[in-house]
């Protein structure tokens, strides 16, 4: 199997404004016995699936999903040499027989880095093109929209169409092109998103 998810830790990244991730000693074996981490993060902290509900007033949040949606038929999409800010087309979309898109871009490397922020990312056609298909997306970037943008027309198109986002993976380049992804997010109630541990096995 394949891990592609970024380690949650005091330096991690978040999304321009977002709080913060901390994960402080709350008990320890030499004062207490025993130890207990106080762990603070928002819901679309590091590698996390994004809902509808992120956006969209009227939008479905985790807990309106059985276990079984956050289990994805993956076909991997060679997006990567593309430039910082490229908008990614609907012509460089394939159309698989399949159930989430996993957008290669390589843009996980720059992690951690100022450049993380200018990550490639879908045109309005692209975005359109997914939703009307139906097709869940992943991405080892911040996601479909450029990081800054104001109204996220992208995820906005997305989640109207009921599509599921998993953002900021790590790790595509070693796949094979066709995966099985498993994105099960942290049992939240009436959550617009949540952290996951996100691993992938090739599928025939």
């Amino acid at each position: 199997m394949y891990d592609l998810t970024h380690p949650l830790t005091n330096e991690t990244p978040v999304y321009p404004g977002d709080p913060p991730v901390s994960l402080d000693p709350a008990a320890t074996h030499e004062a207490d016995g025993y130890r207990v981490t106080d762990l603070q993060l928002n819901s679309h902290a590091g590698t996390h699936l994004d809902a509808p509900a992120h956006l969209l007033a009227d939008g479905r949040t985790l807990d309106d999903y059985s276990v079984d949606r956050f289990v994805f038929d993956a076909h991997v999409v060679d997006c990567t040499g593309l430039d910082a800010d490229a908008a990614i087309r609907a012509s460089d979309l394939p159309d698989p027989d399949c159930e989430l898109l996993l957008v290669h871009t390589g843009w996980d490397t720059h992690w951690g880095t100022s450049r993380y922020d200018n990550h490639p990312h879908l045109a309005p056609d692209a975005a359109q093109w997914c939703a009307d298909r139906g097709y869940d997306l992943g991405f080892d970037t911040a996601g479909p929209d450029p990081t800054g943008a104001e109204t996220f027309p992208a995820h906005r198109r997305l989640f109207r169409a009921d599509c599921l986002l998993v953002e900021n993976l790590t790790g595509l380049d070693a796949l094979p092109e066709r995966v099985r992804l498993f994105a099960f997010p942290l049992a939240l109630t009436d959550a617009d998103g949540a952290p996951v541990r996100a691993v992938a096995e090739p599928r025939e």
